[in-house]
């Protein structure tokens, strides 16, 4: 069976996943980009958004590992944009179609968990956001059929990936911890204990100052 990965999700030491007030301008709320700037210096963001050089260390072997094999994403509403409640924009001229552009990275169908479905955007390079209001075993179930054998990632943010773990979703889980204190915002590991009996952890320290968690599922 198809494996549930996470790849590359930064927290605080304090275990945020995003800051506090999340809004078109500050998609990850009072947090900004500092959860992040571990990524940016890697040559795989340098590719992503059409630069050249960046770096090739073990930022850039974890980061680089994120799309392997990966036939569809499951994502939060909140990862898709700041709004809530029902959408206003369905059919607009400038209805959202999310943070990324035209042609977003994901190149797979994308499950985007909402108590209010709407109906799919169809983007350029393979992308299309299907908008579902459905439990995790459901969201799975949809995104396995989409990913043809392959695996699904779950893209964040904290809150869905939490409630997947709760689940007992995931099989493969790897968190960035940065070096900072936020203090608010939404947190990852709340109601989580206990997670050494269910997964192999490793961690490995960056000279970007990160570190590296892993969490495998158990045999």
């Amino acid at each position: 069976m198809s494996k549930v990965r996470v790849h590359n999700f930064s927290i605080s030491i304090d275990g945020f996943g995003a800051g506090d007030v999340q809004s078109f301008e500050n998609p990850m709320g009072h947090a900004g980009h500092r959860l992040h700037t571990w990524m940016f210096a890697t040559r795989r963001w340098k590719a992503m958004v059409g630069e050249e050089g960046g770096s090739i260390g073990i930022d850039y072997a974890f980061a680089a590992r994120d799309g392997d094999g990966i036939g569809a994403e499951i994502m939060g509403r909140r990862k898709f944009g700041p709004q809530t409640g029902p959408w206003t924009d369905v059919g607009a001229e400038d209805e959202w179609r999310g943070w990324w552009g035209p042609n977003p990275p994901f190149h797979t169908p994308v499950f985007v968990l909402t108590h209010y479905p709407r109906p799919s955007i169809e983007m350029e390079g393979g992308t299309t956001f299907h908008f579902i209001d459905a439990s995790p075993e459901e969201a799975l179930a949809a995104a396995r059929e989409a990913a043809g054998g392959l695996d699904v990632r779950l893209g964040g943010g904290a809150s869905s990936i939490r409630e997947f773990v709760k689940a007992d979703l995931v099989d493969y889980l790897h968190v960035v911890q940065s070096p900072l204190l936020l203090g608010r915002g939404v947190r990852l590991w709340d109601d989580l204990e206990g997670m050494e009996e269910r997964f192999e952890i490793e961690a490995i320290s960056s000279p970007s100052g990160v570190t590296h968690l892993t969490f495998a599922r158990r045999s």
